[in-house]
């Protein structure tokens, strides 16, 4: 089987990774697992041995060949571009306790896929994804640093994440031009007390010109109802959007709604 480069198709073949990935995924019998990416199949034989509920999205129907065989009454294999999809169409009829949603995510669209599955309002219980590991950086970063941006506190609204692992090139076939990275994304229950998407737009606009200071990217809000959080945080003016914490920002949108 010959990768597309269409595709972003790079197949994970270590199976140390494989199984630190695995181990990783505490579910059981009646817990659900979505992998988006199978590929031939080598997480999905792993994932299949805990028994769990197992549904696999697969855009490459060549790929049926390696698929197949792994279908049974708990496992469905369905060939289908995962942002095209209907998760909980697919899922309705399936008695299951907690979610989890892993894979080895086309690096050209990792975001999108992430955004499309937060915006499908499942419930969630965690996410474990290969991703190039500048993106695994972006997704974990803490403030003060130069990855750290309106992605990462946008993922942090929903998830505890954590950089599991890194993972080397020679561990594909074909080798990517990029290193790896696994991340898990935990389900959040303790969710900032905010208006949504007023939140996520005040991060977006803080952010939207990175070297600039935060009063720059916000002219267009009362930037003295902003001024009074910084003070309460005895930060000045010319501070950066990178170098606030998120309990900044969530003082920051109340005190302008209040």
């Amino acid at each position: 089987m010959h990768a597309k480069k269409s595709l972003g198709q790079n197949f994970l073949i270590d199976t140390s990774v494989i199984q630190k990935i695995s181990d990783n995924i505490h579910v059981t019998n009646d817990d659900l697992i979505i992998e988006i990416g199978p590929g031939m199949g080598a997480l999905t034989c792993v994932l299949k041995g805990k028994n769990a509920h197992l549904i696999c999205y697969e855009i490459d129907t060549d790929l049926k060949l390696y698929l197949n065989k792994y279908e049974d009454d708990k496992t469905k294999i369905i060939y289908q571009d995962i942002l095209n999809s209907n998760i909980k169409e697919d899922i309705k009829n399936i008695n299951y306790n907690k979610l989890y949603i892993v894979g080895n995510l086309p690096y050209y669209i990792t975001t999108p896929i992430i955004k499309y599955l937060i915006e499908s309002n499942l419930d969630i219980e965690e996410m474990i994804f290969m991703v190039q590991d500048e993106v695994a950086n972006r997704f974990s970063a803490q403030p003060k640093n130069k990855d750290y941006g309106s992605i990462t506190l946008y993922l942090k609204y929903y998830f505890n994440i954590t950089k599991l692992f890194k993972v080397s090139k020679n561990s594909f076939n074909p080798i990517p031009k990029v290193e790896s990275a696994v991340i898990k994304l935990k389900r959040r229950i303790d969710k900032p007390n905010v208006l949504k998407n007023e939140y996520f737009k005040l991060i977006n606009d803080s952010f939207k010109m990175k070297r600039k200071t935060l009063k720059n990217n916000l002219s267009d809000y009362d930037f003295t109802k902003v001024k009074e959080v910084l003070d309460k945080y005895k930060l000045p003016e010319s501070v950066r959007a990178e170098e606030l914490f998120e309990e900044v920002f969530v003082d920051i949108i109340n005190n302008l709604k209040g």
